[in-house]
């Protein structure tokens, strides 16, 4: 009898293999994982720009990707060949979103500069932030750009329940995404009329210009989204979340861009833009300048937030919308927290603490 009911427990505690879902690398599906895809050295081969990092919450930190960006055997192609698969055989019973401010086939936009795919059925689906423009593409199969293949790029998969949904609809009205292709009908379009207006271009229309959401994933494991309209005038990090998180940050971001704001000292918590990043070996190390990436993490473990999410450090970004999906939990906080290696601090470069 007892063993009958720990099966029970084991049971419920799993995902819904019937339902839509964020899946590992190994085509199981999981509540929530973080893909780091590495950049690739000029003198080395397609391949190697193709690699990636992983972690989810059987993991306990980054291990090496088993497949390729490419190749629908990793899980960012597991993930989105749900998208071309369920959503072209269960049209009624499935909604899809995508967005990206540099979408397939487009020069970049002035609305939010964020980047995601959202897939679900009634009962629950992914929402997936990420940092690569022209991706993903509906009009082909699974493929990944040749324009992503020498930068780093970051994604957060995780899995929701049907009812969470409302909240990131109206999240994205804050962020103002450029929504390339979409499908919200019927009883999707009744029940989520938030997500419906955001894929039609909708955004808020009057204060306040910022929204910040506990979303709760299918597994119980609380997210904290944080989402910005242009009209917040500020950065994301040193104007916000920094005070909202009570904590000093760790920023990496795509720093090519051009009005690039410096670390940021002035307010009662700092904020440090990254410089140079190291995975622990087999990892790479590498600079900032070549990481399209967009993530930040707390300066010391407690209270140990991470977070992953769309913008940069600049001062046209402080103009449009856009946001980051953040995450209080130790071995996530400790991964991200590993890869700093070199930081700006507001009187000059520093070195990131070691761990203890």
């Amino acid at each position: 009898m007892l063993r009958l009911l720990l099966l029970a427990v084991a049971l419920a505690c799993r995902p819904a293999r019937g339902g839509i879902s964020c899946y590992d690398d190994a085509g199981q599906p999981v509540d929530w994982f973080i893909v780091y895809k590495l950049p690739k050295s000029h003198h080395h081969t397609p391949a190697e720009g193709k690699r990636y990092m992983y972690q989810d919450q059987h993991t306990q930190g980054w291990v090496e990707g088993r497949s390729l960006m490419d190749r629908t055997e990793g899980a960012v192609g597991r993930t989105l060949q749900q998208l071309y698969v369920e959503a072209t055989r269960r049209q009624e019973e499935t909604a899809y979103v995508l967005y990206n401010d540099e979408p397939p086939g487009e020069l970049s936009s002035s609305k939010g500069h964020t980047k995601g795919v959202i897939l679900l059925d009634t009962t629950q689906g992914f929402w997936m932030l990420h940092s690569t423009p022209h991706f993903p593409d509906l009009q082909t199969n699974y493929s990944w750009p040749r324009s992503a293949l020498l930068n780093g790029q970051s994604f957060l998969c995780v899995t929701f329940p049907y009812s969470q949904f409302k909240e990131i609809g109206r999240q994205l009205l804050f962020t103002d995404p450029l929504v390339y292709d979409y499908r919200v009908e019927g009883t999707f379009a009744q029940d989520l009329p938030a997500l419906l207006n955001a894929s039609k271009g909708c955004h808020v229309q009057q204060e306040p210009w910022n929204s910040s959401v506990t979303l709760t994933s299918l597994e119980g494991k609380e997210f904290v989204s944080f989402a910005k309209f242009g009209r917040f005038g500020d950065d994301l990090y040193s104007g916000w979340l920094a005070q909202a998180l009570a904590s000093d940050l760790y920023v990496e971001f795509w720093q090519r861009s051009h009005g690039i704001l410096p670390s940021n000292c002035s307010g009662p918590f700092r904020v440090y833009n990254v410089e140079a990043v190291a995975f622990q070996e087999p990892g790479p190390a590498f600079s900032t300048m070549v990481d399209h990436s967009k993530w930040c993490v707390a300066t010391e473990s407690d209270p140990g937030w991470a977070c992953v999410g769309d913008m940069n450090r600049n001062h046209a970004e402080e103009w449009r919308g856009g946001g980051t999906l953040c995450v209080r939990d130790p071995a996530v906080w400790k991964a991200f927290h590993s890869l700093v290696q070199k930081y700006a601090d507001c009187k000059g470069a520093g070195e990131a603490p070691q761990d203890g």
